[in-house]
This record gives structure tokens, C-alpha cells and sequence, in this order.
């Protein structure tokens, strides 16, 4: 299988959690897919430093950043073409809430990356299964509307998702939540106080997930 996965920065306070896409590549190895990495050819929306948890006074561009986990090899997300792939996977990290929307500053009333909006629906209207991890249920539930998805167990952001129009399955570590109708499959991640092995598990499992749904 060929997998499409998305990038939102690098750092999981301003970008892509670098675990949870590190682990998504990975189990896309492992499952002995192929995969290639896209992201917006935008400005980031702001720069945290991980230490200290500051924001810092410097821009940075999303493709770039996201091109320190791809080690180079990666594309603008407008050149993306669902018809070159087998499924669509989001790796989580505050970039998605701050970079391909505004969910971190506007919740559920939040607006989303028009280039990321249309990857979505067109990978959707084509049967492709998507896949998410941590928080990109939530943008998934924005553009997509009713489906069935998990963040773990959040209340607050459970209550969002529902009021987007989806519905939330609370799961715990490495556990998937599989909406076979939309061909959605999420699992929590960082959402949760989870370990590195608990990334590892989750992403494995969401990719096992996308393959079995390719079979049926």
C-alpha cells in the first residue's frame, strides 16, 4: 500500500508530534507499505520553544519545518493527487490545532487550511481510508461531519467533536476507533498520558486498521 501522510510542522507544541509521525512511518515499513509526506506550504503560526514552553519571536514555514522529519524527501501538500495512493493518514501535534486550523485558538467554531479541506473531501469522495492520530480526529470531524472518532478521553474535546457533528468512542492506549462507512479509522495517542510504546502500539494498530479496510 501506498499511504499519504500529512505533516503539520515539526514539534509537538507549534507542529508534527515528531513521535507520533516517526511511528506512523514506521509501522507503514513494517506493514510493508510505501509512503510519501506532504504539508502546507504555509506560515507556521507561531514557534514554541520546547523548553521552555515560550513562544519565541521568529517565523518559520510549515513544509520546511515538517521537511526535518521527512529528511528532504517531501512535497507541498497542493501536489497531493488521492488517485497516486492507497489512504490518507494524519500524524497529530498542536500544528494541526494551530496550522491546518485554528482549532487551538477557536474550538469548534474553528476555520480550516482550504488546501487541507480539499485533500480531505477528495480523499474521502474517492473511498480512500483516512487515518488520525491524537488530535487530527478533530479536524477530520470539522471537514467531514458525522463520523465516528476517538481522542481518547478528553471531555472537553469529546464535546467539541459532537458539537462538529461527529460522534466520540472514548478509547484508551493503542486502541482504534474504525468507522467502516466513512473508512475513518482514529486512535488517541498523546491525547492521552501515553508512553512512546503507546505511540508505537496506536499507529501500528490505526495502520493495520487502514489495510484491512482496503481489503473490504
Amino acid at each position: 500500500m501506498n499511504f499519504a501522510v500529512i505533516l503539520s510542522g515539526c514539534g509537538v507544541y507549534d507542529g508534527a508530534e515528531i513521535h507520533e509521525a516517526t511511528m506512523t512511518l514506521l509501522a507503514i515499513a513494517k506493514n510493508g507499505g510505501t509512503y510519501m509526506i506532504f504539508a502546507p506550504d504555509v506560515k507556521q503560526h507561531h514557534v514554541v520553544n520546547h523548553i521552555t514552553g515560550e513562544e519565541m519571536d521568529e517565523s518559520r514555514n510549515v513544509l520546511i519545518e515538517s521537511a526535518r522529519i521527512a529528511r528532504g524527501n517531501i512535497k507541498s501538500l497542493d501536489q497531493y493527487n488521492p488517485g497516486d495512493f492507497d489512504a490518507l493518514i494524519l500524524p497529530g501535534g498542536f500544528g494541526v490545532a494551530k496550522n491546518l486550523c485554528t482549532y487551538a485558538f477557536d474550538g469548534p467554531d474553528c476555520q480550516v487550511d482550504k488546501v487541507i479541506e480539499k485533500v480531505v473531501k477528495e480523499t474521502h469522495a474517492a473511498g480512500k481510508p483516512i487515518g488520525a492520530l491524537c488530535i487530527s480526529p478533530v479536524l477530520i470531524t470539522k471537514i467531514l461531519g458525522e463520523i465516528d472518532v476517538t481522542i481518547g478521553q478528553d471531555e472537553a474535546t469529546a464535546s467539541h467533536i459532537e458539537e462538529m457533528g461527529g460522534v466520540h468512542i472514548a478509547t484508551g492506549h493503542g486502541e482504534v476507533v474504525i468507522d467502516t462507512k466513512n473508512r475513518v479509522v482514529t486512535s488517541p495517542c498523546y491525547m492521552l498520558d501515553a508512553s512512546i510504546a503507546d505511540i508505537a502500539d496506536g499507529a501500528e494498530n490505526v495502520i493495520k486498521s487502514i489495510i484491512n479496510l482496503t481489503k473490504s
